[in-house]
C-alpha cells in the first residue's frame, strides 16, 4: 500500500525557514518522481517543486524558485522540502505525492494528509 506521510509543518515568521519531510513507504522510491504542491482552502493546489529519479533533477514554479530546495534520500525512503524566505500568505497544506509525467507538466497520484503551514508576524 502505497504511504506518503509529511511532517514538520507549523507557524513560521515572515522570511523564516521550515523544512518539511515526507516519509515513503509501499513503493521502491527510487522510481518515482516526487513533487510537493500546496493547497490554500477553496484554491486550486499549486505545485512548489519535484524531483525527478536518475539525476534528482528538480524543478520549481518562478514563485518560489531560489527560495524552496527539494531533495530526497532514496535509502531512507524519504524526501524534504526546505523552505526559506517564506513569504506571509494564506495558510496551506503542505503535500508530497508520487508524481506521473514529467516534473514540468506533473500529475499527483497518491498523497499524504498533508501538514498546515502558516507564514504570519
Amino acid at each position: 500500500q502505497v504511504q506518503l506521510v509529511e511532517s514538520g509543518g507549523g507557524l513560521v515568521q515572515p522570511g523564516g525557514s521550515l523544512r518539511l519531510s515526507c516519509a515513503t513507504s509501499g513503493f521502491t522510491l527510487d522510481y518515482y518522481h516526487i513533487g510537493w504542491f500546496r493547497q490554500v482552502p477553496g484554491n486550486e493546489r499549486e505545485g512548489v517543486a519535484c524531483i525527478g529519479t536518475s539525476d534528482s533533477s528538480t524543478y520549481y514554479p518562478d514563485s518560489v524558485k531560489g527560495r524552496f530546495t527539494i531533495s530526497r534520500e532514496n535509502a531512507k525512503n524519504r524526501v524534504y522540502l526546505q523552505m526559506d524566505s517564506l513569504n506571509p500568505e494564506a495558510p496551506a497544506v503542505y503535500y508530497c505525492a508520487t508524481v506521473f509525467g514529467p516534473c514540468t507538466s506533473p500529475e499527483y497520484a497518491s498523497w499524504g494528509p498533508g501538514p498546515q503551514v502558516t507564514v504570519s508576524s
